[in-house]
């Protein structure tokens, strides 16, 4: 049996999926020969039975503060959505989210005392158009017929409403990088042909 940290609901997440004999995928905000907190060892030995372990830092990178919001943009693309527990007004799974919305992942987030310090963080979420829940099954009805079916990315088409010389300067440009001197070389060959 594996202890649990009671106040990480990372380690909770990785230890409620091992115990139901489930894949997981622990990302570490260090580098792989570092684990986080040191009593997750067990569980990060647990996980590589049945799962992985990713990290983006090289080895002797320490679990320092800066790595988790890094770590974190990698979990949530990862991820078919976002689930916020319990969040401060300005916390790191307030960052995961904002990462989740970039990726156009879904995001959701379980209500919690209006006057909780530790709930303003869901409530604001709420507020902008998170999907609140009260439980797992709540995300999986939200997104299970996405799940399989992805829905497809359909190009769009965007007015710009750009001046003729803008026009002119965005007919030049591409999808490949260009020093800006190499884009006015081209924009002056261009207007000596005019």
């Amino acid at each position: 049996m594996l202890a649990v940290w009671p106040h990480c609901i990372d380690t909770i997440a990785h230890f409620a999926t091992i115990q139901n004999d489930k894949e997981t995928v622990a990302i570490l905000g260090c580098g792989l020969d570092t684990i986080y907190p040191k009593k997750n060892k067990k569980l990060a030995d647990a996980i590589l039975k049945k799962g992985t372990l990713v990290s983006e830092f090289p080895i002797g990178v320490k679990p320092e503060a800066g790595n988790f919001p890094r770590r974190n943009r990698i979990i949530s693309g990862l991820s078919h959505a976002t689930i916020v527990v319990e969040a401060g007004n300005k916390s790191g799974a307030i960052l995961t989210a904002l990462n989740a919305i970039d990726q156009n992942r879904e995001v959701f987030a379980v209500p919690g005392r209006i006057y909780d310090k530790q709930s303003l963080g869901c409530i604001r979420l709420i507020h902008n158009g998170a999907v609140p829940i009260k439980n797992g099954k709540d995300v999986i009805d939200y997104i299970e017929s996405r799940l399989f079916k992805p829905v497809k990315a359909q190009q769009q088409s965007i007015n710009l409403d750009l001046t003729n010389e803008e026009q002119d300067n965005f007919r030049l440009l591409s999808s490949d990088t260009i020093h800006i001197d190499a884009l006015n070389e081209k924009q002056e060959r261009v207007l000596l042909i005019f």
